[in-house]
């Protein structure tokens, strides 16, 4: 009974020590996840704003931008998923590289050559370890994303979607990413960045249903395109990365939460099985010792007869 009793006792010490980790690490969490959400809503102004000028320009113009005209027959797009530097997360990585695999096929099955591109250390390694080929990745900076991280990711595929396909770009730009919805839900979506769809963003824009301004452009409307676009995707992409942070940060919490209670559990599981292995010990120490004195009171009896 001794050495069960001192199982008990060391599993729940290592039991308590680990508790005592997830329990910080839901904290440090739950203080990232409320920072990540300041800055959504700090980048929330900025991108209402580009989206309103974005739309603006697009339907007062009759020019055909490449960032705005949708190819005649699309034969290659890319997939840009984003993903976490570091797991501990639940089902956020894997809900997310589901839903990219899923856009993926898609895309295939409507006879388009797809080129993934990747943010996270955990999406490269999930399509590393499956030996699948990744046009370009970026890790390091996923928990906390700044804008100057959004220009480095955008660049490339800005530059993919100009180029002609016979060259090495691409004539649709996909983004998977996962929606910071609330503490207790995050959403894996995917939407289409390029070519732009007019009608689609101005009915996201908080502004809908407002008369937008005629504009006379200024060297042209082509010209203003070119440097609102970039902006454009680069404004979405960093809004992203913040939602993908954010989401992550809450699953993470969640996760160490979760581990933390049942982690609780086990201690009290494990202190009940100790005090009755406790318990039997003694009970048995006890029988043993009344056992012996019944027996020596026997041999006492025995010898004085």
């Amino acid at each position: 009974m001794g050495a069960q009793l001192r199982v008990y006792k060391r599993r729940i010490r290592s039991v308590t020590a680990t508790k005592k980790i997830t329990k910080a690490m839901e904290m440090i969490a739950a203080s990232r996840v409320v920072k990540a959400q300041r800055k959504v809503a700090a980048s929330t102004p900025y991108a209402t704003e580009l989206t309103r000028a974005v739309t603006a320009v697009g339907t007062g113009s009759n020019t055909r931008h490449p960032l705005t005209t949708e190819a005649d027959n699309p034969t290659r797009a890319a997939v840009l998923l984003l993903s976490s530097d570091r797991g501990l997360a639940g089902a956020f990585n894997s809900n997310a590289i589901k839903a990219a695999e899923q856009l993926t096929a898609k895309l295939e099955a409507d006879g388009k050559q797809v080129d993934t591109y990747i943010v996270g250390r955990r999406g490269v390694a999930h399509y590393n370890f499956r030996e699948r080929t990744i046009s370009g990745q970026w890790t390091g900076f996923t928990d906390e994303p700044t804008y100057a991280d959004a220009k480095q990711v955008a660049a490339p595929l800005i530059e993919a979607i100009e180029k002609d396909t016979a060259e090495g770009g691409v004539d649709e730009l996909h983004i998977v990413y996962t929606e910071f919805v609330s503490m207790m839900t995050q959403t894996a979506i995917q939407a289409q960045l390029l070519p732009l769809k007019l009608e689609d963003v101005a009915a996201d824009s908080p502004a809908k249903g407002e008369i937008l301004p005629l504009y006379d452009f200024e060297p042209s409307a082509e010209d203003v395109l070119d440097a609102l676009l970039p902006r454009y995707v680069e404004s979405r992409i960093y809004n992203a990365l913040l939602q993908s942070a954010a989401s992550k940060h809450a699953a993470t919490r969640r996760a160490m939460k979760s581990a933390t209670d049942n982690a609780g559990e086990l201690i009290e599981t494990l202190s009940r099985l100790a005090n009755a292995a406790r318990q039997a010990e003694i009970t048995q120490e006890i029988s043993e010792i009344v056992g012996g004195a019944g027996a020596l009171a026997d041999a006492t009896a025995g010898s004085d007869n």
